[in-house]
């Protein structure tokens, strides 16, 4: 029947889904595991419930669901387990880590739903004992003082006739007239112990002064004059004050599991919070390393720029000069000749043959200064690494504060509240707690740190940011105040 109802189980989920060759190596794994069974239980093993766990809860699986990978988990749990990262749009097995994206729409196995079912019933009647059994008193049980042989499992005992007895020898005590005002209680190995071991009377009086039972002749002779009351009325008075003392435990169970809830709640949302704080960190301070390098960039190309141009007006300026130079130089090498000619008329000849000095222009001149270079402009640079070692500074100490300021728990620890013990039947009625235990805070021990950066030594007030040659940036703490 199994078999059938996964085959025809099996065909539907194929012709909705279309995973063939999932549900094949399912169907094969399953019979290999069938025949398994049979042959396990032949041999006389039994399979256990855990082989149909989640997980997740670790509990048998409830309304089973297959994700893409072939792991199987109760629908709520992987819906649960997947949510938390639902921002993230990436979803993983919580088993072999395989990611999803998008996330995988959760349909309800039915085959697996229905063989963890079977198998339940199965484990159930295997473990169920015969009907013929179920009586018979086990090794823990009270035993009925009326059967013969065998004795079964007894489940009244008899105050006056000190006796436990079975459902069927229990009878008379409700039919019967004679046995009216026997008093029946829940079966009972401990009968003997409510017999006075001085008289061998029915312990039925409570004495407040010794805080003991006794019996009624106890009350004629060592008990006499003490304060008593019947057993029964005190057990109604310890009673309401065991109420009392369960509704006052109760609400402060309640108090504390809100606690628990809420603390939790805020676990989860500082770790997500903090995870997204950690990416925007890494974005922020990403964003400011690529404008940083691409005004470093800048100022390097400026650099070259500035250094291209001012050599080529230098250059320009040189090869001027040196041709005025050769002008000169030809100008004067003529009169040196005109100056050696003794001849008048040769003289005045190639006096009127020279041409006219040359006409030189105004030319800038040179830069003599000795400290020619870009000393202004690496003093502001020098300028611009205080100014920005200065708003990193304030910078970075405004964002330790703030994350120094989210905390879940608070910081001082609250005072100690002692809770009331039942010292006996003779305290007073506890008292329901109020908002007390509600409003003080859950504080966790806390070793010393650093009151800004939990980073650094508690002696350190901030961190000091030195940008250091060759673009590396080296870190400190200095003891001073901000």
């Amino acid at each position: 029947m199994i078999t059938q109802h996964f085959q025809h189980s099996c065909s539907s989920f194929e012709e909705s889904t279309g995973w063939s060759l999932t549900l094949e190596l399912k169907w094969t794994r399953l019979t290999a595991e069938t025949h398994k069974q049979s042959w396990m239980a032949q041999a006389g093993v039994v399979l256990d419930l855990d082989h149909f766990n989640c997980s997740v809860c670790l509990d048998v699986l409830k309304s089973p669901v297959t994700i893409p990978c072939g792991h199987s988990y109760c629908h709520n749990c992987i819906q649960n387990y997947w949510d938390q990262d639902d921002y993230l749009g990436v979803f993983a097995c919580p088993q072999c880590r395989q990611t999803f994206n998008p996330r995988p729409a959760l349909a309800r196995s039915t085959m697996l739903a229905d063989v963890v079912e079977k198998f339940k019933e199965t484990r159930v009647r295997e473990t169920s004992p015969p009907a013929a059994e179920r009586g018979l008193a086990g090794a823990d049980d009270v035993e009925c003082d009326v059967c013969a042989g065998r004795k079964n499992r007894a489940v009244k005992s008899c105050l006056v006739c000190l006796a436990s007895y079975c459902d069927a020898h229990v009878q008379p005590h409700y039919e019967s007239a004679a046995f009216k005002k026997h008093r029946l209680v829940s079966a009972s190995k401990h009968l003997r112990e409510t017999i006075c071991p001085v008289h061998d009377k029915l312990l039925e009086v409570y004495c407040r002064t010794d805080r003991r039972c006794i019996c009624y002749l106890c009350l004629t002779d060592e008990h006499k004059g003490h304060d008593t009351a019947l057993a029964d009325a005190e057990i109604q008075q310890i009673q309401r004050e065991l109420d009392d003392m369960k509704q006052s435990s109760h609400m402060r169970i309640q108090q504390r599991e809100k606690a628990v809830q809420e603390l939790k709640e805020a676990i989860l949302s500082l770790t997500r919070s903090a995870r997204a704080a950690a990416e925007e960190s890494d974005y922020v301070f990403t964003e400011l390393i690529r404008s940083v390098e691409l005004k470093r960039f800048e100022v390097r190309e400026l650099i070259k720029a500035q250094e291209k141009t001012a050599v080529s007006e230098a250059e320009q300026l040189l090869d001027k000069i040196q041709k005025d130079i050769a002008e000169l130089t030809a100008n004067q090498a003529k009169l040196e000749q005109l100056c050696q000619t003794e001849e008048p008329v040769r003289f005045l000849q190639i006096y009127q043959s020279l041409p006219a000095p040359p006409v030189l222009s105004a030319s800038p001149s040179p830069s003599t200064d000795p400290s020619l270079s870009f000393g202004p402009m690496m003093t502001a640079l020098s300028d611009f690494k205080g100014l920005m070692q200065e708003v990193c500074q304030g910078g970075f100490v405004s964002i330790y504060e703030r994350v120094r300021d989210v905390t879940i728990v608070g910081s001082e620890n609250p005072p100690a509240q002692s809770d009331t013990a039942v010292t006996g039947p003779s305290r007073s009625a506890a008292q329901p707690e109020t908002s007390a235990v509600a409003a003080a805070p859950l504080v966790l021990n806390q070793t010393s740190t650093n009151n800004l950066n939990p980073f650094l030594p508690p002696g350190s007030a901030r961190p000091i940011f030195a940008f250091s040659p060759f673009g590396k940036c080296s870190h400190h703490s200095t003891d001073t105040s901000f």
